[in-house]
C-alpha cells in the first residue's frame, strides 16, 4: 500500500470553500484532476457533518473515473457515512487510534505534524500518512504553527518511515525546494483553488516527480 499511496501523495489538492466559490468545489477537483491532482482532500471547517456528507458524495462521483482518493478533513463521521476512502485529521482532533477504529483497516488515515515531537508521536498501526508543515505562512490555515521552511520540511521527514505530504504556502516555484528536502507530495490550497483554470494551475506541478523507493 505504501507505494501506491505515495503516488496517489504526489499532487493532494486541499479544497477551500471560500477560493472555490466562484467555480464551486466539485468543478474545480474536476478539473484539477483533469490536470493531474492525484488525492483530494474535503477540507470545509464551517460545514456540517451533513453538508460534508453531500458534497463528498458529489466528490466520489466526480473522481470516481479517475480513481483519486478522497479523504475529509476533521471528520472521521462523514468519511465513514460517505463511504470515502479515508480521513486527515489534525493534533487537536479525535485521537488517532479512535479515528482507526471508525475508519477500518481499510480507509486512509492521514495525521498533520508540525513538530518532531508530533512526528515521532505518529504511530504506523493507525495513521497512514503524515501531512508536514507548514511550510510557509499561508492565509488559508490562520492558526498553523510557524512556518518550518524547506530545512524544518527535511528534518520532519527524518524522523518517519511514513509517507508525508508538505503544505503550507507551497507553489509551483517551489518544487524544486520540496524535491529536495525528500517530501512524497505537495499539498497546495490557494495554488489551484484560487486559480481561474484549476486544471493548467495543477498541471504548472506536472514537474513535481519524487522518487519513491518502496
Amino acid at each position: 500500500m505504501t507505494g501506491q499511496l505515495k503516488d496517489h501523495l504526489r499532487l493532494y489538492l486541499v479544497t477551500d470553500p471560500q477560493l472555490c466559490a466562484q467555480t464551486g468545489i466539485v468543478e474545480t477537483v474536476r478539473r484539477a484532476v483533469a490536470g493531474g491532482v492525484t488525492m483530494v482532500q474535503l477540507r470545509a471547517k464551517h460545514a456540517t457533518t451533513a453538508q460534508r456528507i453531500d458534497l463528498a458524495m458529489a466528490l466520489k462521483a466526480a473522481l470516481q473515473g479517475p480513481g483519486v482518493p478522497l479523504v475529509i478533513n476533521d471528520d472521521v463521521t462523514a468519511a465513514v457515512a460517505a463511504d470515502a476512502d479515508g480521513a486527515h485529521i489534525g493534533q487537536g482532533d479525535i485521537a488517532p487510534d479512535k479515528a482507526r477504529a471508525m475508519l477500518g483497516p481499510d480507509r486512509i488515515l492521514g495525521l498533520s505534524c508540525e513538530t518532531p515531537q508530533t512526528v515521532r508521536d505518529a504511530d504506523p498501526a493507525y495513521v497512514d500518512y503524515l501531512g508536514l508543515g507548514p511550510v510557509f505562512g499561508t492565509d488559508t490555515k490562520t492558526d498553523h504553527a510557524q512556518p518550518t521552511g524547506f530545512d524544518g520540511l527535511a528534518d520532519l521527514i527524518a524522523l518517519s518511515s511514513l509517507p508525508n505530504v508538505a503544505i503550507g504556502g507551497l507553489k509551483p516555484d517551489h518544487i524544486d525546494g520540496v524535491l529536495a528536502s525528500g517530501a512524497d507530495g505537495m499539498a497546495v490550497v490557494s495554488a489551484i483553488c484560487g486559480q481561474a483554470d484549476p486544471k493548467a494551475a495543477a498541471r504548472a506541478f506536472h514537474s513535481f516527480k519524487p522518487e519513491h523507493k518502496t
